[in-house]
């Protein structure tokens, strides 16, 4: 009884900077990483947990997750940022300036990977930053083309090699459309958008 109560339990409402920053944090985790390894166990078929057992297939996850885990930032950051907009007013600039504060913040609680290294992650924060800085330039996008510009990239990450991938490009990219709709629908769920966007603008 107590585990069914533990998983329907409401999830908690995001109504200020640190439930928005654990929330970001969570779902690009996750976004990037359900695509990871689902894709590696299906392209391994039957031999999924050998692999997954050999220390080089292991190695090769663990940079793959590092790697894409600013693109799903950046994928989640957009999404937010669109959810939020509407109750910036005058103030768009200032809420986006805010909320990409936010998204680094997440990035910055984690230690350099050791598989990515220093240059490679001071990198990937820089690139991050750009990515967000350029949403201000243009109208929300609809959220299933949010991940357009960036999946490509996370499907040259995958930990398998590039021979072996196939044509398996579009499943990738239908996989982060899906993924990002049903995360946006959950965020609309549980936001309060006006008092999150009053605390960034605190």
């Amino acid at each position: 009884m107590k585990l069914l109560q533990k998983f329907f339990r409401p999830r908690p409402p995001i109504g200020d900077r640190e439930a928005l920053a654990d929330f970001i944090d969570a779902q690009s985790a996750f976004i990037v990483q359900k695509g990871i390894y689902e894709y590696s166990r299906a392209r391994a078929g039957h031999y999924s947990k050998v692999l997954f057992a050999e220390e080089g297939f292991a190695l090769a996850v663990e940079r793959s997750r590092w790697q894409a885990y600013p693109l799903g930032l950046a994928m989640i950051g957009e999404m937010v940022e669109g959810v939020l907009r509407p109750h910036a007013g005058m103030q768009r600039r200032a809420v986006l300036d805010q909320m990409i504060l936010v998204v680094l913040s997440v990035f910055d609680r984690y230690p350099v990977p050791p598989s990515i290294g220093e240059d490679g992650w001071f990198q990937a924060r820089r690139e991050l930053e750009q990515r967000l800085d350029l949403v201000g330039g243009h109208a929300p996008k609809r959220v299933m083309d949010i991940p357009e510009p960036l999946a490509e990239t996370y499907f040259a990450m995958m930990p398998i090699h590039e021979k072996l991938r196939g044509r398996d490009f579009e499943t990738i990219r239908n996989y982060l459309r899906v993924s990002l709709c049903n995360i946006h629908d959950e965020l609309v769920d549980r936001i309060d958008a006006a008092a999150v966007t009053n605390t960034l603008l605190a």
